[in-house]
Order: C-alpha cells, then structure tokens, then sequence
C-alpha cells in the first residue's frame, strides 16, 4: 500500500471513529433523555430506543450498499455521514418520543457509516491489506464504544441531555467534508488471497452466504451476554457497580491492545479452520463465565472472551476480504452488515426470554452452544474440503 492509500484509510478511520462517537455514545443516556427531556416514565421505552436503529440499520444496508455498487463508493459514504448529521440534528430539537422515535428510525435508515467505509476501503485495497484495514475499522468502532459514554457522561448530566445531540450532529458533517477531498478509484484492486492459474481460482472456500451466517452466529453469541452482564457480575457478591462496568468492557480493551499484533499472525492467510479455533474459544470463555464462582475466574474468562474476539475478528476478515472486489463490496458490506445487525436484534429478544425463564447464566450458556455449533461445522467443512482435494 502506497503512502497516499495509507493516508485515506487512516481518513477514513478517523470519519468513522468521530461518527461512531455519537451513535455509540449517546444510547447509555436514553434514560435519563426520557426523563429529563422528554418528561417521559415508561421506563421501557428506553429498551425501544435502543433497537430502533439498530433494526432499521438491518432493514436498510442490503439496499444501500446496491446503491453503492451503482452510484459510488465515495458518494455513499458522503450520504451516509450526512445522514447521520441530518437525523442527530433531528434528535436534538426533538420536544416528544415520537419525534426522537422517528429521529433515531432516521439514523438507521440513512445511516450506516460502517458498511459505507468498509465499501470504500475496498476500492483503496485488496487481499491481506483490505483485511488489516477491515481490523482497523473495526478498532475504531471498539474505540468509539470505549471512549464516548465516559466523555458524553461529562455533559449528559445537563437539565436536557437531548440538545447534546444538536452539537454531535456537527461530527458526521465535518467527516462528510473530510471525507469529500479523497478521490473514489475505479480501477478493481488486485486480491492477494485469491489463487491464480488454478480451478481453485473461482472456488472460494466458504461462499458468501455462510460468511454471512458466521458473522450473525458470531454477533449473535456476543451480544446476547450485553444486556444483563453488569447485574451477573455484581451478583458475585464482591463486584461495584463501577467494577462491573470495567469488567463489561474488557473484550473491547483487549482488541484495541491485541488487534495489531495477532494481525500479523492470523491476518495473512484465509483459514476456515482457523475461525473454528477462535469460536472454539469464544465458547470455552462464555461457558466459563456461565459457571464462574469468583471476581478472579471471571477477569480470567472475560481476557479469555476478549483474546477470542479479537482472533474470530481478524479471521473473518480475511474471509470477507478474499470474496470482495471493488464492483461487489458495496452489496457485500451492506448484506455483512445487515446480518449483523438482526444478530444484535435477535440476541437481545434472545436474551430477555433466556434469563426470564433460566436465569442469569442462559444467555452466556446459549452464546456459547452457538459458537460450539459454528466452530463444529467449520471444522467439519474444512475437513471435507481437506479430503476432497487430496483424493
């Protein structure tokens, strides 16, 4: 990679981070806007809010990452943050909860700043650099996630936390203009993972539909643990709310300290197998923490959770980056990132009917048989793939 292609992933890493820092950010403070600014008490709006974009985002990426493939990857990602400023500002001088209802439904429909940068990082590169840019990416999301309740939490304490939404708006706009002085190439980028001169060539090894699969099993199996893990933890007997809170956080630490490092070693090849060990451990580290008795077993199976998080990252990422090409990404991120999303949606649904009926430990119990499950069949296909091609 180039020095100037080196500088428009890090632009364009930069525009995500800052427009993650507001949609990530805001969502801890959704009670206290339905109290303080919307004068609201139905307390189980809050969990509505939370699902709206996220649902909406799942509804609307598919479509526009056609649009992507059409129009551009560079106007795409344009309209992406400028949507995302359009619908924060919405929010901001929202006076009821239909309004910040339909403001949030906005954010998911004209948003999806992931996808769109992920699109646009495809025309920039391919093969085993897309894929460290895709770590990158995602590194900026986890950032975002870290960073941004703890910097909000100093201003949301205000008479109406809503009009915080009015100044964030002003993040996404200045992406947007950032984001308009890079170039959109055209030109299909060469793809280091595909083999050449082979039958293997327009085989890939795993099709783009069980990619997708992976990628909702793998949301899907963590974040139904979110919800309700703070409460588990302080259930130990020993653990603050304010411990609680750091613990809950630690996989997403882990990944901004480790993704550089086990990049260089699980980032270079495509390796179904490889993603099986990952999930493998994934499920090791939430059924430890299913069963955990203690503050010091839980930090040991939260790293654990956090070292398979980080790997099952990277590994997906080279798979994703092996079936990629300029002409497809925009479709192939949106249909990623539409599978993530209804992962999300259903783990929380999942989630709250688990603990109703079995209990804290059942959705780090039910993540964990999902990511067995997975690990199970890729290992599986990998063997068959491993016997046919010896025969």
């Amino acid at each position: 990679m180039t020095i100037a292609q080196r500088r428009m992933v890090m632009v364009v890493m930069f525009c995500h981070f800052i427009a993650a820092f507001a949609a990530l950010g805001m969502p801890p403070f959704f009670a206290l806007i339905l109290s303080k600014s919307l004068h609201n008490s139905n307390a189980y709006l809050v969990g509505w809010f939370y699902v709206v974009p996220t649902l909406f985002t799942a509804l609307s990426s598919p479509w526009w990452g056609l649009f992507a493939d059409r129009i551009g990857k560079k106007i795409s990602l344009l309209r992406a943050q400028l949507g995302l400023s359009a619908s924060f500002l919405l929010a901001g001088y929202s006076n009821d909860t239909g309004l910040f209802f339909l403001a949030l439904a906005l954010q998911g429909m004209l948003g999806g700043t992931f996808a769109a940068s992920n699109a646009y990082l495809a025309t920039i590169s391919g093969g085993p650099t897309l894929a460290r840019s895709l770590t990158l990416m995602q590194g900026s999301a986890r950032a975002a996630l870290v960073v941004a309740p703890a910097v909000l939490g100093l201003f949301a304490a205000s008479d109406s936390p809503i009009e915080l939404y009015r100044y964030l708006a002003l993040l996404p706009l200045a992406a947007a203009l950032l984001l308009w002085l890079l170039p959109e190439p055209a030109q299909t980028v060469h793809d280091d993972y595909r083999p050449k001169n082979t039958a293997a060539s327009h085989q890939p090894l795993l099709s783009a539909n069980n990619v997708y699969l992976l990628q909702f099993a793998f949301v899907f199996a963590t974040v139904a643990t979110f919800p309700y893990f703070i409460p588990y933890a302080q259930s130990l007997g020993s653990v603050s709310v304010e411990l609680a809170g750091l613990l809950f956080g630690v996989p997403n630490l882990l990944y901004l300290a480790t993704a550089g490092i086990l990049t260089s070693h699980l980032g270079q090849r495509v390796s179904p197998s490889g993603l099986a060990w990952m999930f493998l451990l994934m499920a090791i580290a939430l059924f430890g923490q299913a069963r955990t008795q203690s503050l010091p077993e839980l930090i040991l199976w939260r790293t654990l959770m956090g070292l398979a998080m980080t790997g099952s990252f990277i590994s997906l990422h080279a798979l994703v980056a092996a079936m990629v090409h300029e002409s497809n990404a925009g479709r192939t991120f949106g249909w990623l990132e539409s599978g993530s999303k209804w992962g999300a949606v259903a783990a929380g649904l999942a989630a709250g009917a688990m603990v109703d009926g079995f209990g804290p430990q059942a959705p780090f119990l039910l993540g964990a048989g999902i990511m067995a499950t997975a690990a199970g069949w890729l290992a599986a296909s990998s063997y068959c793939r491993w016997r046919t091609e010896n025969i």
